[in-house]
């Protein structure tokens, strides 16, 4: 008889697992108590709603009752979502590269009671396909050794245990956490980020456009960097920009509709791996240009965008046509045919470090190409998700659904995503309330207020956050947000803490720039003198509000206000805007918070942003 306890559970990918015959638990103390105290190994399966591979592995395997019932007598099967805990997936991840390179989801990992891994690997098949090994085999395989070599699995285990807590304390250490009392690290020169460019130049697929062979990513972050470079004058970064971003738009990966697919398994961007992710779209629109960023917030808006005005997740690769399940084949359809089937379905998990991400692709956007629809859209993702998820000025939900709040702790992904992406709506919209909202968020986040699982606290194998290369790291945003709070408040604490935060990562960067690309962009921002533009005007069409938006460079804080709400972010004790409300329409150039004398024209304002 089946004990499956998923029926309750938040997370959309969780649900879809409700029905297996495995005895699926959710992670927690007390599947690893359970685990202890029939001494048993544990099977932790990590995945997320709209994973082909994991949809596959499912029917394969854990849809299987002679596979269920095998798990049943000699394990306890646990089921995770990625999504909802990037903790953990981030910790098992590590484990998981003493056994494979190829890491990736599905997630197979084996552990003991104490939640060390002894073993992992990825997708199995239900059969052995060439060196791959069912996964039956895997299973028995690894229950033989849990009853026959037991001395040799906790010895293994314990050292990779081991091996990822000291990992911890070094990037703790490093990047001046609790419990450093060493030589900070400095941030590299401005030089030094400029010369990843070479990297990045000599990286690029000059047949096909983007970076290496297959699989290809759009690699939001990296694209970022290079608009980043560009700004700042580095030569033949914004045509490796305009290249890769006109791939990307014209291949496979884009859609019709214009949202655009994780990634394409092939190195022509051709075959696209069919999910979209928030994340992915959301990153590319901080850098897309006006007809590519328009058919993405089209999508978010269509597609991802909740009633409330929150974005969900995902779309799914799958969907039903004629009967069965099929990855792609409604993608393939045209536009109009689509209307007529069953659209893929959506993860329809609302994360807060992700629609923070979408805030602030979706103000920068709106801002650089003087639309309003982009704009609004921002706003009414961060007021869903204050709504919801922040409470008494602190986030405390990650993770929500059709079906209530998630349990799983916020992380430094929310925290430093969401109050990022609202000092952008801040400054392009002048509601200092977000700004306020956000100076909270970012105390919170330089407070390290971040609850650590019970599970991976006391295996002593919680990782913190891990570079990633698709998704803007939360700990850059925090110290984004926190070096534009400095601009802001003029805090000097606020920008050493930036500096701080990054400085580790950034290093690390300009030796491999893909996986600390919006670390290397942080640092070229800090790396330059502050400078802040603020444009006071009560006509909100002013020519002086698009010229002073559309000068996004590094090091450069700008916000357009009416008189009415310089006033209030004066009064918010953001010190830049004191005394800017007398004359309108006006615009302040200021060095470190040393303004010259207001410009009156948008001529007036480009010889200033010259100089």
């Amino acid at each position: 008889m089946s004990d499956n306890r998923l029926d309750s559970a938040v997370s959309p990918y969780l649900r879809q697992h409700a029905d297996n015959p495995v005895d699926w638990r959710e992670w927690g103390p007390e599947a690893f108590a359970e685990a202890r105290e029939r001494d048993v190994p544990v099977l932790v399966s990590i995945g997320y709603a709209t994973c082909h591979w994991c949809h596959v592995m499912a029917r394969e395997s854990f849809s299987d009752p002679a596979v269920a019932e095998l798990l049943r007598q000699d394990f306890v099967a646990v089921k995770v979502d990625r999504e909802e805990r990037p903790d953990v997936d981030a910790s098992m991840m590590a484990a998981a590269s003493a056994f494979t390179g190829q890491l990736g989801w599905p997630l197979t990992v084996f552990t003991t009671p104490d939640a060390h891994v002894f073993f992992a690997g990825t997708y199995f098949p239900p059969e052995p396909v060439q060196q791959v090994p069912s996964f039956r085999q895997v299973v028995g395989a690894v229950l033989d050794a849990w009853r026959d070599r037991r001395d040799e699995v906790d010895a293994n285990s314990s050292a990779i245990a081991t091996a990822i807590r000291q990992g911890a304390e070094a990037d703790a250490t490093a990047s001046g956490g609790a419990g450093s009392d060493g030589d900070e690290p400095g941030l590299p020169s401005v030089d030094a980020v400029r010369g990843v460019l070479d990297q990045l130049l000599q990286a690029e697929d000059t047949t096909y456009g983007g970076f290496g062979g297959a699989p290809k990513f759009p690699s939001a972050p990296l694209l970022e960097l290079l608009g980043d470079l560009a700004a700042d004058g580095a030569e033949g970064a914004g045509g490796l920009l305009e290249r890769t971003l006109a791939v990307i738009g014209r291949s496979e990966l884009t859609d019709e509709d214009g949202g655009v697919f994780r990634y394409a398994t092939r190195r022509d961007w051709s075959v696209p791996h069919y999910e979209r992710m928030l994340y992915d779209n959301a990153g590319l629109l901080a850098v897309a240009g006006a007809e590519q960023a328009r058919g993405i917030a089209s999508f978010l808006r269509d597609t991802l965008r909740r009633p409330d005005g929150a974005f969900v997740a995902a779309q799914d690769s799958e969907s039903t046509i004629d009967g069965r399940r099929v990855e792609g084949e409604w993608y393939r359809r045209p536009v109009a045919e689509r209307a007529t089937l069953d659209p893929p379905p959506l993860d329809d998990q609302v994360l807060t470090g992700w629609n923070g991400l979408a805030v602030r692709g979706l103000a920068i956007a709106g801002a650089r190409h003087d639309d309003d629809a982009m704009i609004a859209l921002a706003r009414g993702a961060a007021d869903a998700v204050l709504d919801v998820h922040v409470r008494d000025g602190h986030v405390a939900v990650r993770s929500s659904s059709s079906r209530g709040v998630s349990t799983a702790p916020p992380t430094v992904e929310d925290v430093g995503l969401l109050a990022e992406g609202l000092l952008e709506l801040a400054l392009v919209t002048g509601e200092v309330s977000y700004a306020s909202v956000a100076r909270g968020l970012v105390d919170d986040g330089l407070a390290g207020r971040f609850a650590v699982d019970p599970v991976l606290d006391a295996a002593g194998t919680a990782t913190g956050e891990q570079p990633q290369t698709a998704l803007r790291s939360g700990t850059v945003g925090l110290a984004s947000a926190a070096a534009t709070l400095a601009a802001l408040t003029g805090e000097h604490s606020y920008r050493a803490a930036a500096e701080r935060l990054v400085a580790d990562r950034a290093a690390s960067g300009t030796e491999r720039p893909l996986g600390y690309a919006d670390a290397l962009g942080l640092a070229l921002s800090l790396g330059r003198a502050s400078r802040e533009v603020v444009v006071v005007a009560s006509d909100g069409a002013h020519p002086m509000r698009q010229t002073a938006r559309a000068a996004r460079l590094p090091g450069t804080v700008t916000a357009t206000v009416t008189p009415a709400q310089a006033e209030a972010w004066a009064a918010a004790g953001f010190a830049l805007f004191a005394s800017r409300s007398g004359l309108d329409p006006a615009a302040y150039v200021c060095h470190d918070r040393v303004c010259a004398l207001p410009a009156r024209t948008a001529d007036d304002l480009v010889g200033q942003l010259g100089r």
